[in-house]
């Protein structure tokens, strides 16, 4: 069973940065893709950024320069690196993986609150 852990949110003032972990186990396939969404208070689900096994990295346009994903595919584990933080970046962040079979599994979120 294909479980993903997060870790890392919480309140931070505006500027301030937060690094948000998600730690996946139970997969007995290769994750090809994993990334990050958001969902904030009335608003629709948004993807923050995506990281293909080859690399490549996909942000949305309003973290763009301020926000960074990394994987460490020894740990498992996907990271979000989250600078100069900003009130509208408050939302629950949800990892989650794609596996080679386009399977995909999503974490329980964390949530990030940004103080004004």
């Amino acid at each position: 069973q294909v479980q993903l852990v997060e870790s890392g949110g919480g309140l931070v003032q505006a500027g301030g940065s937060l690094r948000l972990s998600c730690v996946v186990s139970g997969s007995s396939f290769s994750i090809r893709t994993r990334g990050w969404y958001r969902r904030a208070p009335g608003k629709e689900r948004e993807l923050v950024a995506v990281i293909t096994d080859d690399g490549s990295r996909v942000y949305a346009d309003s973290v763009k320069g301020r926000f960074a994903i990394s994987r460490d595919n020894a740990k498992n584990t996907a990271y979000l690196q989250m600078n100069s933080l900003e009130p509208e970046d408050g939302a629950v962040y949800y990892c989650y993986v794609r596996d080679i079979r386009s399977f995909s599994f999503w974490g329980q979120g964390t949530q990030v609150t940004v103080s004004s």
